[in-house]
């Protein structure tokens, strides 16, 4: 035993000094984790390669820069102000176009006030960066931006400069993002360490959890930035890690914690109580970690950055938290031995065998309780749980509606300035490429004649407010077109001279949800029915269409996402406990979990009952299409836990010779203890970052925070061990009760207390 006692502790020396090693990395991580959001092989992203490769535009990338307090923009003053302004962004690097009143003398330039009324304008800055990605030029633009304004401060000492556009909107984003995580470690923590000092009773035994929680997060930040250097990771990689490292870390190494502590009350000592804790404890763990880590390697089979990055850092905080808990924790206890309840707080209740008796005591008591009424049991609980999956059938998930970007950043004032001046379609424009099969659009008068009808038809559309393309640019005429900067036609018109780009700007009462649904619509309608030109392609770009290109991905792949959660689950629980029904039983009431919880977020987000209590003045009417694939595959593996420490306890004392009437009872006294432990901690990890700015991680959080709850308490403490009690043997069939041979690693000894 001492030699298995020295391998694990030179294992666990190893694990840590690899731990040590990448630590630094994780305070640089959040610079390489990108806001942008990316679909894979999406029309929206074909548009954006073909500005590219196929134009060679200077405005691929782009920011506005809204300018108030200035002369009108057609008055000299005006153009003076501007012409210092538009020079002085040339200069900054990496800027690769600017287009102002100046250069392009459009009404649009202009705001709600019109000419000469001074109702504002705006200046579009294309950016093109050769080091790292395009966001990092952000901070250098605000500073010029900066800069510029107080040059003009003395002339004009109204003038205010503020960027916005898809690029700052991201950019204060991940400021929000790093703010919420912040902010929610300040309240995770000290609620957490107080959950764990109730739960043990000494100050050391409840550290030891805390730290495994924090180097799970820092451990994923770290890999998650190396990672970043070669794939898209969005910047929901801090606030996931962060949010699972400290439930799941905590949860693996309370359930470690526990069974050591559980030996060193049986009178062994501390390397005798870490092997049997390392032994016992941590096969549970790998299956828990298994069925955690399914979940999360389905989401990367969708092709959405934010997705994928979600799978990769849940991925990631799985196994480092199980690694962690069976190497470095068992060590650590091997050394403390008795001394891990050192730091006894006299005013909480004993935990430990007197004290885990009598708490085993009063779940026994309830375990019969349920055993002798099932039925009732059931209806008692499952009636109101039923109701509230109910609420899910009305789950809407296309972009809620109102105004839920950060309020405080200066992105979103520009963005409010630029819908006062009636020209925030800047930033939802629609971008379209019509290609025609034969025609050059510029050379031939078919050709030109084909883009001047689309850009009208267009135009004529109540949703539209502006289009900007070749033809309304040269007013119709192509003869001017030769005096068109080239600039101007890299932006607007391919190398080759077939395809065009048109900027359909929307109405600034359309909303984004009525975007996403014009986009659908142009694309049913098609480029030939559009344009009159048999051959001709169309395809439309910009925020609208990519978000009407997340909803369609996430609607194709969410049932296989399903599929791959549930079909993995089940043959794991069935590899562990041998047994159909036991496995089945698991995958329905996860399921009926999952449904309960996305109610919730129905009557609370999307119907506003209560969302004020969360920041949320009104009901969104909809909720992030992202929300239910990613809470579906979290929460399934979650709640899987608390299913494999109570069953698994259930089937060890069938085998050790006691009648279900009296298993039940006794898996209950067994882990009720440790399963409602463990989900008050994720419970308050989850809810404290249901109060951050950021509302997609709102509504993550608090549907996995009820969740949790659903499941650690009507679930699992009732309607599971009364199904239990009313299949009797048919719970373990067909070779759940076989004691021949090796039992299997489920079932052995799981753990609580």
């Amino acid at each position: 035993m001492n030699l298995v006692h020295l391998r694990r502790f030179w294992l666990a020396g190893v694990v840590l000094v690899a731990v040590l090693a990448v630590l630094p990395f994780s305070f640089h991580a959040e610079r390489h984790l990108e806001t942008a959001t990316r679909v894979e092989g999406s029309e929206a992203e074909v548009v954006t390669e073909a500005l590219t490769t196929r134009f060679h535009s200077p405005f691929v990338d782009r920011v506005v820069l809204v300018a108030q307090g200035l002369p009108p923009a057609d008055s000299e003053d005006g153009e003076q102000a501007l012409a210092i302004i538009v020079a002085g962004l040339r200069e900054e690097p990496g800027v690769s176009g600017v287009v102002s009143h100046l250069e392009l003398r459009d009404p649009i330039f202009v705001g709600k006030g019109g000419l000469g009324k001074g109702g504002g304008t705006f200046v579009l800055v294309g950016l093109a960066s050769t080091e790292g990605p395009v966001e990092s030029l952000v901070p250098k633009l605000h500073d010029r931006a900066n800069a510029l304004q107080k040059q003009l401060q003395g002339r004009y000492p109204a003038v205010k400069l503020e960027l916005t556009g898809e690029l700052p909107l991201n950019f204060d984003i991940r400021k929000v993002s790093a703010d919420d995580v912040q902010r929610g470690e300040s309240l995770v923590i000290p609620a957490t360490l107080i959950l764990l000092l109730v739960a043990f009773g000494s100050l050391v035994a409840a550290l030891i959890p805390l730290a495994v929680g924090q180097l799970a997060i820092a451990t994923t930040l770290a890999i998650a930035g190396f990672l970043a250097a070669r794939l898209h990771l969005s910047i929901l990689v801090q606030n996931l890690a962060t949010m699972l490292g400290l439930g799941l870390g905590i949860d693996y190494a309370l359930l470690m914690v526990s069974r050591f502590r559980e030996a060193i009350s049986a009178g062994l000592d501390g390397p005798a109580a870490s092997i049997i804790a390392a032994r016992q404890a941590g096969r549970t763990l790998m299956i828990s970690a298994s069925t955690v880590a399914i979940g999360f390697l389905a989401l990367l089979t969708v092709p959405i950055s934010e997705i994928r990055s979600i799978g990769i850092a849940g991925f990631l905080v799985a196994g480092i938290s199980v690694l962690l808990a069976n190497t470095l924790v068992p060590a650590v206890m091997g050394l403390l031995g008795p001394r891990i309840d050192a730091g006894r707080l006299p005013f909480v209740p004993r935990s430990d065998a007197q004290g885990a008796e009598r708490t085993g005591n009063r779940w026994r008591k309830w375990g019969r309780v349920i055993v002798a009424h099932p039925w009732l049991a059931i209806v008692l609980a499952g009636s109101p749980l039923l109701l509230l999956a109910w609420q899910a059938t009305r789950l809407d998930t296309s972009l809620p509606k109102g105004d839920w970007l950060p309020a405080a950043a200066e992105s979103v004032h520009a963005l409010h300035d630029l819908e006062r001046m009636d020209r925030a379609g800047i930033v939802q424009s629609l971008r379209v490429i019509v290609e025609l099969p034969t025609d050059s659009i510029t050379q031939t008068d078919a050709g030109w004649a084909a883009l001047d009808r689309l850009s009208k038809r267009f135009a004529s559309d109540p949703r539209c407010d502006r289009v900007i393309s070749m033809t309304t640019i040269a007013d119709g005429d192509r003869s001017f077109l030769t005096s068109i900067t080239r600039e101007t036609r890299r932006s607007f018109l391919s190398s080759d001279g077939r395809a065009a780009l048109l900027e359909v700007l929307p109405a600034t009462s359309v909303s984004l949800r009525e975007q996403v649904n014009w986009v659908r619509e142009l694309r049913k309608t098609g480029a030939e029915a559009l344009t009159g030109v048999p051959g001709a392609t169309l395809r439309i770009g910009g925020i609208p269409a990519l978000n009407a290109d997340y909803e369609s991905i996430i609607d194709q792949r969410f049932l296989s996402v399903m599929e791959l959660v549930v079909g993995g689950t089940l043959i794991a629980l069935l590899a562990g406990f041998r047994s159909l029904f036991a496995a089945v039983k698991a995958i329905l009431l996860n399921l009926v979990s999952v449904a309960a919880s996305f109610g919730a977020l129905v009557l609370v987000f999307q119907d506003g009952h209560g969302s004020r209590f969360l920041g949320v003045p009104v009901g969104t009417g909809s909720v992030f299409p992202l929300v239910p694939i990613v809470a579906f595959a979290i929460v399934f593996g979650l709640s899987m836990d608390y299913e494999v420490f109570l069953v698994a306890r259930v089937l060890e004392a069938r085998r050790a010779g006691l009648i279900e009437t009296e298993a039940i009872p006794e898996g209950l006294a067994r882990t009720a203890g440790l399963i409602t432990s463990a989900a008050a901690i994720m419970i308050v990890v989850f809810a404290a970052f249901t109060f951050g700015n950021f509302l997609v991680v709102k509504m993550i959080g608090f549907t996995l925070a009820v969740a949790v709850l659903i499941d650690a308490t009507l679930v699992r403490i009732v309607i599971g061990p009364a199904l239990l009690r009313i299949a009797g043997d048919w719970n373990w069939w067909p070779g759940g009760l076989a004691t021949s041979g090796k039992a299997p690693a489920m079932a052995s000894e799981a753990d609580d207390d």
